[in-house]
């Protein structure tokens, strides 16, 4: 469905949007291809064959989630080890229903054939870039299709060289790979700033995430620190919009 460029509806597609999409996707990619290779060298380690590893990067396409699940992958499956897994995974990548939701009103209207591809591999990347154009006013929805696409192509791509590489990374700290996924998350953030007030957010779920994996065994940081942050930002936002 291609129509002509207007401002007047509340979407459409372009052929230049696909370009608009691929240039703004362009600063994020060298983040993504480090995060990539660091998955797919967790892959080898923790010893998933080929076709496997290819095929949770394609079904399951959640880079952060699958990092957690690395940490603590077992050497036996059990039903308990099966579910842990699950859980740990759905509660990292629950994150995505927000962003998602973020995105109704400019994907809603679309015929599910072209909003479910666009939703089911949403990642932080792909909607930072869409919403940062959806601010300034853009409705291009091929601005959207062109960042998925992109960022899927080299995810693939990455995920399988680092597979091919992971068998020779011994200790990943030696080359700085249990650094990527910060790192990544710290450039994410750079684009997201708007002002020190909307960073107490993120400085409260840094602190308290930190104070919580002291404290506390196993992955509850990441939750105590997400819900923490978000609960302290929706606060501040709320007294702001009530001021205003």
């Amino acid at each position: 469905m291609l129509k002509s460029h207007r401002q007047d509806i509340e979407h459409y597609w372009s052929a230049a949007g696909w370009w608009i999409g691929l240039r703004l996707s362009l600063p994020i990619l060298a983040s993504m291809v480090l995060f990539g290779l660091a998955v797919g060298a967790a892959g080898a380690r923790a010893g998933l064959s080929f076709v496997e590893n290819l095929l949770m990067n394609v079904f399951v396409f959640a880079g952060v989630s699958q990092m957690v699940a690395f940490e603590i992958w077992p050497q036996t499956f059990t039903w308990g080890t099966v579910a842990t897994l699950t859980l740990i995974t759905a509660i990292v990548n629950s994150r995505m229903f927000l962003a998602s939701a973020s995105m109704h009103v400019w994907l809603a209207p679309l015929p599910a054939w072209q909003s479910v591809p666009l939703l089911y591999y949403l990642t932080d990347t792909s909607w930072l870039v869409s919403m940062r154009y959806r601010a300034d006013g853009g409705r291009d929805v091929a601005v959207c299709a062109s960042a998925t696409l992109l960022i899927v192509l080299v995810w693939l791509a990455t995920t399988v060289a680092g597979y091919v590489l992971g068998a020779r990374v011994g200790n990943p700290r030696t080359y700085g790979l249990d650094l990527v996924m910060p790192v990544f998350f710290v450039v994410m953030l750079v684009p997201l700033w708007n002002g020190p007030r909307r960073a107490i957010g993120w400085g409260v779920a840094g602190l308290v995430a930190l104070a919580s994996e002291r404290l506390l065994p196993g992955w509850w940081f990441i939750i105590i620190g997400a819900v923490t942050g978000a609960v302290v930002g929706g606060l501040l936002e709320g007294r702001e919009r009530t001021a205003v």
